[in-house]
């Protein structure tokens, strides 16, 4: 009895960890397809990267790694420019950047983060982590890119295809119990795709012609200063974007990251997993936010779960048909489902600000958090055409500056 007690709870694991491994499957392959790296080294890089964070953590933390979007565009400029093995050398720079980074937290304690990253800068960062993302699933629920460029099909067949996945997944949520609640996100993308099947949206061709095994294309890194030079000021933005997704996973399952296992652990972890994704010529690996809200969701937090996903994630590598089967979910399945996460990750910063009672009546907390929500949400962008700091990371400096610079209450009151 206890050994089948104990086979259950593995292959309840296995089954939730693919669960997590199909959320954050169409944001880890779209990377590589955008930038023109080869989506089976991401799916490689992505698992041997989340198993190394395991390892660097100690197995703590729920996360999964894999495809950062804070390096699209320096990708396809070095990749058009230098080539991909020259692009591949500054893409493990940023990853020893993240290295430094954690070392100096390491230094400096922890206090250092809580003193810089109060409540009222990371309750609206989290916000910015979610809200931002929401266009992308808007568009994809529409039958969209994620970009809203092309439409990839008919918007009324989309809308049913996301909605019958969304609500699906709500439902699951709300009224499942045991493993059809760890599952939810899975039974609603199933839902979705069954429906895409009835609307002719799903091509099986691919599939049948792909080869059942498939080596992955690893490219290896070839010294470039220039592409180092280029893409090193990127890995700021996503360092500090890290920072946030810790937060966000911490206030989730109630465990503070940030002191166990450490944050110094958590970015090294990210950073060692990024420099060594570019040993290979994977795209860089950062935490997601699609996992993260995917946790909040299905109360997942065993990280034995991130262990099966990665494992799927290697293994997926080497099968050109089971990659190529993932690959016909239409992106209006994946849309509906991620028009809730999105937002589940955003009710978690709103949910920061009002467990720590922040009252955003008082004008400096109001300024730091509409100007984080305008900057971030906006994808505000500063810098010239050699760097540039946006969106999510440029918030989240800003959000910290203010804090810092503009004067307390209690500091104006002493003057008067």
């Amino acid at each position: 009895m206890i050994e089948d007690a104990d086979t259950s709870g593995i292959v309840k694991q296995v089954v939730v960890g693919l669960q997590m491994l199909f959320v954050a499957f169409g944001a880890l392959v779209l990377v590589p397809i955008l930038t023109g790296l080869d989506p089976n080294v991401a799916l490689f890089t992505a698992g041997l990267g989340t198993l190394v964070f395991q390892i660097i953590t100690a197995r703590k933390v729920p996360i999964f790694l894999a495809s950062s979007f804070a390096f699209i565009a320096p990708i396809i400029y070095g990749v058009q420019t230098w080539g991909i093995p020259a692009t591949m050398s500054g893409l493990m720079a940023a990853g020893v950047v993240y290295v430094i980074l954690a070392l100096l937290i390491k230094a400096r304690g922890q206090g250092i983060i809580h003193k810089v990253l109060p409540p009222i800068v990371v309750g609206p960062v989290i916000m910015v982590i979610g809200l931002s993302l929401a266009p992308v699933a808007v568009h994809l629920a529409m039958g969209k890119t994620g970009d809203g460029a092309a439409v990839l099909f008919s918007q009324g067949p989309a809308l049913v295809v996301a909605f019958v996945a969304l609500l699906v997944t709500i439902f699951s949520v709300l009224l499942g119990k045991g493993v059809i609640r760890l599952i939810a996100i899975l039974i609603g993308v199933l839902a979705g795709y069954i429906v895409a099947i009835l609307f002719g949206m799903v091509d099986f061709s691919k599939v049948i012609a792909a080869p059942f095994f498939s080596v992955p294309s690893f490219v290896f890194p070839e010294l470039n200063w220039q592409a180092i030079l280029f893409i090193v000021p990127v890995a700021i933005a996503p360092a500090i974007e890290h920072i946030g997704d810790m937060l966000a996973i911490s206030h989730v399952t109630g465990k503070d990251y940030l002191k166990d296992p450490g944050l110094h652990r958590t970015l090294m972890g990210d950073g060692i997993a990024t420099s060594l994704a570019s040993m290979l010529g994977g795209p860089p690996n950062t935490t997601y936010s699609e996992v993260t809200g995917a946790v909040t969701l299905t109360r997942a937090y065993n990280p034995a779960i991130m262990t099966w996903a990665a494992l799927a994630a290697i293994i997926l590598s080497f099968s050109g048909t089971l990659g190529a089967l993932l690959a016909t979910v239409p992106t209006p399945v994946m849309g509906g489902i991620m028009t809730l996460l999105f937002g589940t990750i955003a009710t978690i910063g709103m949910n920061t600000l009002v467990r720590e009672k922040t009252d955003l009546a008082q004008p400096r907390n109001m300024v730091i958090v509409s100007l984080i929500l305008v900057f971030g949400i906006g994808d505000m962008a500063l810098g010239s055409a050699g760097f540039t700091v946006k969106g999510i990371g440029l918030s989240a400096i800003v959000g910290i500056l203010l804090n810092m610079f503009l004067p307390t209450a209690e500091s104006t009151e002493s003057q008067e």
